[in-house]
């Protein structure tokens, strides 16, 4: 999969295996990138039990373009050759001679991919293609590095400054059917969000970046969490000491995690009340455009050179889309000073390598000072449509061309007499309150106040807009405003848009004056835009920054401050430790309900599975879900909603929860359990985390326990975690025989025939007596019926319970020596001193020999 991302000059390349019958792993990677054309193979005779890519595609991607091209345009061998040219890195630091050997069929997406983007059509190989395309077509890219692409109209003179390989995959892996069911970037119930008490997705709760590189960064983040701990830690680290200057934490950076831990509640406090560093920051980064990282597409492609003989609307958006971008690069580095001296005093690896890479690099003061040289110095990127069309016009200094001065002259003055023609209709119809908006689609119009029209508007008003079209008519100076059979009236609130014959002709004018100053001006920057052209890796380092800034300050460093002290903590990451979160909350649900009851879990190679028992409603799902927000938190480097957390990186998250039917598949919901649980079982990895809400509920009692039993043994062999809510008491009975499977149960208390739910989990199993016979009399059920199933389950319940007390009392011994490795392997990754853990250990052989373990 090639993956062109023209909003940032990018292209990302990724080869793996598909396990899945149903190409989840590739649903996986479409839903990361979100596309906007996605370019697959000609139908081919898929494998026995599949169908081919290009009907996943037309089944659930409906809504974006499918494009499908030959494969004689997979080259592997031109791909390889356009890497090696297009990348800003030197192709050693690629590794592009190992990956070409491997990875040849991404590379020969890559190829198709720039192809059909350049020759606006062609395509195809095995492999499947996808384009995020927010760019202009007629762009020309030339250079002598596509020679061998005679027959392209276009070349390519710039590098794209990334170019990255994936491999399979580098990052946590989530399913779309995970994402979907833990509320990464939606929420299951769409039409509760919208207010501040409804619920929200994970993406929603942290999306207060200020960016739109840095809302999306969050998005692939979350998406795809890290794996690598020293990156996790790194971005850690930069929240412990986001508030911090220099003098208050000096601690070496190597034993941080020590003192972390053991003044974890001083340093909350002492972050709270010296945020200098933090809002220091979050105020810079309000200087830098939203759209900074969206400037590099327009420098990394160089346009058609305009000409006398080609001159029209067309090029008059391009020359305002180039303007536009050098305005906005002028301003961000106009904001690079701020940023210095914000970030002259930090002390953690990230702010500091940031001060030392981008801040100190005079490299930027050079092209600002170029930029100075043409443009004038009290331009500023602005977002009002006419103030940035102002701007444009204006941003070259004057008297550098005579031409551009004297467009200038021209959209001054129909601009001047299109506000004089508004003080005109002012006073000549007594509209005092006529005001004259501008928006780019439109140019300049009157908005007048209902109130002042008093049932009359004069004929020489046309143009009234309705809904997203517009209706050319005129009103009778004797027809009532509101209720004429001649005239047709839309409201905009309590307002009418509308316009006249000479302020449309001044429109005309006002946009052609503009058009030719747009044009006028490409000419005069043509020379600063090479330049700049010329450096573009740096100007893609800046936006990664910025977006990098954006995330951990404005999105997880803000998350953290706006809570409680001692709400959020810093998690601790081992390889093969144990999973431990103690007091964890639910980070979209607790800012919904202020009395959120928090629950632990603890997971290690000695107890590998946790089963998880109780009534309907008992927060089974919430907690199952929560865990995996939690996890997901921590390797992406937020702090995480717990006392306290330590976890082993996970790899892959899987999830089994809901039932629902699927139409479109012909699968009922059984069969879509089925299907989702062979899913887990084919990819499921030894560093996975496996959460599944029910198992065999849909089918026969006696089919459903023996499948999800079996895949309980199944998932017991490996050292994934696994975390198993269930109804069925009866697998219960697998901590009886298998030591590593610890049962909870979430606490329910009955009192007076209704059931009062705690919310609470606690350790071992727990029979909750009838509680679906007490949730049907709710529901209103027969009361005859209601006792006959009572004496049915009575006797069913009482045969089971007596077998399994059996059960735990033969298997007792095993159960001791399996608890007494769990509290070993604790000892092992524990940060303890010397003297504690022997402390421990002889507290632990004390209560094996009694057996109060």
């Amino acid at each position: 999969m090639a993956a062109f991302d023209l909003r940032s000059a990018s292209l990302h390349l990724s080869q793996y295996i598909e396990t899945s019958i149903s190409y989840q792993n590739t649903k996986t990677l479409l839903h990361f990138y979100d596309p906007m054309v996605i370019i697959v193979p000609p139908n081919k005779l898929a494998p026995e039990g599949m169908v081919g890519v290009s009907e996943i595609v037309d089944r659930f991607y409906a809504s974006v373009k499918k494009v499908v091209m030959a494969r004689g345009c997979f080259d592997d061998t031109k791909g390889a050759m356009l890497i090696k040219n297009l990348a800003a890195r030197e192709p050693s630091a690629l590794g592009l001679d190992t990956y070409y050997k491997q990875y040849y069929l991404c590379l020969a997406s890559a190829s198709a991919a720039i192809k059909w983007y350049f020759q606006s059509l062609n395509y195809l190989f095995e492999t499947l293609v996808v384009l995020r395309i927010e760019a202009e077509k007629g762009v020309i890219i030339t250079s002598h590095s596509l020679a061998s692409y005679n027959l392209y109209p276009f070349s390519l003179e710039y590098p794209l400054p990334q170019v990255t390989f994936n491999g399979s995959f580098d990052h946590m892996n989530i399913d779309t059917t995970s994402v979907h069911n833990l509320e990464i970037v939606e929420p299951l119930h769409s039409a509760l969000w919208g207010t501040s008490n409804k619920k929200r997705s994970l993406f929603h709760m942290l999306k207060t970046t200020k960016t739109i590189g840095g809302t999306r960064l969050l998005r692939a983040n979350l998406l795809q969490p890290l794996k690598d701990i020293e990156t996790i830690n790194i971005r850690l680290d930069c929240l412990d000491k986001r508030l911090l200057l220099s003098h208050i934490m000096s601690f070496s950076l190597t034993p941080k995690s020590k003192f972390i831990k053991a003044n974890c509640n001083n340093l909350q406090d002492e972050l709270m009340s010296n945020e200098q560093l933090f809002f220091g920051l979050s105020q810079v980064l309000r200087k830098f455009p939203k759209e900074t990282d969206r400037v590099l597409c327009h420098f990394c492609f160089k346009p058609k050179k305009i000409t006398n003989e080609i001159l029209g609307a067309d090029d008059a958006k391009k020359s305002q889309m180039l303007i536009s971008s050098i305005i906005l690069l002028k301003t961000a580095l106009d904001a690079l000073p701020l940023l210095s001296k914000v970030l002259k005093d930090a002390q953690c690896f990230i702010l500091a390598n940031v001060y030392k890479s981008v801040c100190e690099n005079e490299k930027y003061a050079d092209i600002r000072k170029r930029i100075g040289e043409v443009i004038d110095e009290d331009v500023l990127h602005a977002r009002v449509p006419f103030i940035a069309r102002t701007q444009q016009c204006f941003a070259v200094k004057a008297g550098i061309d005579g031409l551009l001065d004297i467009a200038r002259r021209s959209f001054c003055d129909t601009s001047e007499a299109i506000h004089n023609l508004a003080n005109k209709y002012r006073e000549e119809y007594k509209l005092p309150n006529l005001k004259l908006p501008f928006n780019n689609r439109r140019g300049f119009y009157f908005s007048i106040p209902r109130k002042d029209i008093q049932g009359k508007l004069p004929s020489k008003f046309i143009q009234v807009e309705i809904g997203n079209s517009l209706c050319y008519f005129i009103y009778d100076v004797n027809d009532d405003f509101l209720g004429s059979s001649q005239t047709l009236v839309v409201k905009h609130g309590n307002n009418v848009h509308c316009s006249t014959l000479e302020l449309a002709s001044l429109n005309v004018r006002n946009k052609s004056a503009a058009g030719e100053c747009y044009v006028r001006t490409e000419v005069c920057l043509e020379a600063l835009v090479d330049a700049i052209r010329e450096d573009i890796p740096m100007f893609t380092l800046l936006a990664e920054v910025l977006c990098l800034l954006d995330m951990i300050v404005n999105s997880f460093a803000h998350t953290i401050s706006t809570k409680p002290v001692d709400r959020y903590t810093r998690p601790e990451f081992t390889d093969n430790g144990p999973l431990a979160i103690d007091a964890g909350r639910h980070p979209i649900l607790e800012s919904i309900h202020s009395d959120f009851v928090p629950n632990s879990i603890f997971i290690s190679e000695a107890s590998n599975m946790v089963i998880v028992t109780g009534p309907n409603m008992s927060g089974k799902s919430t907690y199952l879900q929560q865990m995996c927000l939690i996890i997901i938190l921590a390797q992406i480097g937020c702090y995480v909603p717990a006392h306290f957390a330590t976890i082993r990186v996970v790899d892959r998250i899987f999830t089994r929860m809901g039932t629902m039917d699927n139409l479109e598949s012909n699968s009922s919901t059984f069969m879509t359990e089925m299907k989702e649980t062979a899913f887990i079982m084919q990819n499921v990895s030894q560093r996975s985390l496996i959460v599944m809400d029910e198992l065999g509920r849909a089918t026969s009692s006696s089919d459903g326990l023996a499948i999800a039993w079996s895949c309980c043994e199944h998932l017991l062999s490996l050292n994934a975690y696994t975390i198993f809510a269930t109804h069925m008491e009866n697998l219960s009975k697998l901590a009886t025989i298998y030591p590593n499977v610890k049962i909870l149960h979430f606490y329910v208390d009955i009192r007076n025939s209704r059931l009062d739910f705690k919310f609470r989990l606690n350790d071992g199993p727990k029979h909750v007596a009838h509680y679906g016979l007490l949730l049907a009399e709710v529901a209103g059920l027969p009361s005859s019926v209601i006792e006959t199933a009572r004496s049915i389950t009575s006797r069913i319940t009482e045969k089971e319970v007596n077998e399994m007390e059996v059960n735990c009392l033969n298997h007792n011994q095993i159960m001791m020596a399996y608890r007494a490795a769990q509290r070993l392997i604790c000892l092992k990754y524990s940060n303890q001193k010397e003297d504690a853990i022997r402390q421990a250990l002889h507290l632990l052989e004390e209560s094996y020999i009694d057996g109060k373990l």
